[in-house]
């Protein structure tokens, strides 16, 4: 229905969905179990990863062949990916300083910050969908990554529905450690929340990352969905920055691994194109046949080659109807029990939200 999942690589296309979920689940779980798992994910490697990622923009800058045929520079350097990891690293900081009470961490003011970061990453997106809009209205456009997208109402429709996802996320105050001192519990940011960002999330990454949405998409939200839902109650959030953080590194180092070329070939049997490229790899090098190989620049439109924006504006248009309903249901909440959504717990009702604070230490 949404990609094209069949036919002789399909094997390689499901058995590598499901490998990469199985090694988001544990390397999240290696993150948050540990002091040491922690600061070897999320604050080594991506000073390693850093020092690469400047090597390649200097290496390329000068023109060193190494740097301007680095698959990174290549594939991954538009400021969407760099924002997003960065982003989602500095998420995964701040939640292990409120988990362990590392300085500001223990302090009564930060801890709004996860809201915050979760809002800038969301807005990320948001400007990411309506760039799409903007640049490829009812048409193909070749973006800085040199992915062909394709804008239109979708992309309206999901840039509104995350901005009402912001204000869906409740009880900003009242996040805690939990009481063996694994995860950063929010405990408010229930089911509720969890289903209409996935959803939300879902329909960006399909509009915006087509070539990447079966995993980034699909994998990388449910690996900390399940967690949450099973495990790790009230740990949704931090679960989801990890895996984030975890998948951005990854696939900015090696974005080979779901690429698909401008000749129409695939590196990997298991990369995976939507259904919006109504003729899969044929649509791609339909594109750059008509956009020119050689001339095609960011920016550049085609509208002569057919696409199927159906999925998207179906996915999008939920995505906002979900998140109305959401943010329609806290408000009246809000109002019944004569509350502050933002500041007190809404869901209180909830078994999620009493077995998340059950977990927390609010001491």
């Amino acid at each position: 229905m949404f990609f094209q999942v069949y036919g002789e690589h399909a094997f390689a296309q499901w058995g590598m969905l499901i490998l990469v979920l199985l090694g988001l689940i544990l390397l999240n779980e290696f993150a948050r179990r540990t002091k040491a798992g922690g600061i070897t994910m999320f604050f080594i490697i991506p000073v390693i990863l850093t020092a690469y990622f400047v090597a390649i923009a200097v290496g390329a800058r000068t023109g060193a062949e190494w740097a301007v045929n680095n698959q990174t520079h290549i594939y991954m350097n538009g400021w969407f990916h760099y924002a997003k990891l960065y982003a989602a690293l500095t998420g995964c900081i701040g939640f292990m300083m409120i988990k362990y009470k590392w300085g500001i961490g223990a302090k009564h003011w930060f801890k709004p910050f996860p809201f915050i970061i979760v809002a800038i990453n969301i807005l990320i997106a948001v400007a990411s969908d309506f760039e799409s809009a903007i640049n490829g209205w009812n048409k193909w456009w070749l973006s800085s990554e040199g992915v062909w997208l394709y804008g239109g109402w979708h992309n309206v429709f999901n840039g509104v529905a995350g901005i009402l996802n912001i204000m869906c996320m409740t009880a900003w105050w009242n996040v805690y450690p939990s009481k063996d001192k694994k995860d950063m519990i929010w405990a408010d940011m229930t089911w509720v929340y969890i289903l209409v960002y996935d959803i939300w999330n879902f329909a960006y990454t399909y509009n915006c990352l087509p070539t990447h949405s079966w995993y980034c998409g699909i994998a990388l939200l449910l690996a900390p969905t399940v967690a949450a839902l099973c495990w790790n109650r009230g740990g949704w959030i931090q679960n989801r920055a990890n895996t984030l953080a975890i998948w951005c590194m990854f696939a900015q180092v090696f974005p080979l691994f779901q690429e698909t070329f401008k000749d129409g070939r695939q590196w990997f049997d298991w990369a995976v194109l939507p259904v919006q490229y109504p003729e899969g790899v044929n649509t791609v090098k339909q594109l750059y046949e008509v956009a020119g190989q050689e001339a095609a620049a960011v920016g550049t439109t085609v509208d002569s080659v057919a696409a199927n924006p159906t999925m998207m504006l179906v996915i999008s248009a939920l995505a906002l109807v979900t998140n109305i309903i959401a943010l329609t249901y806290i408000i009246c909440q809000s109002r019944k029990r004569h509350i502050n959504p933002y500041k007190e717990d809404v869901f209180v009702d909830q078994k999620y939200y009493k077995d998340s604070m059950a977990r927390a230490d609010v001491s």
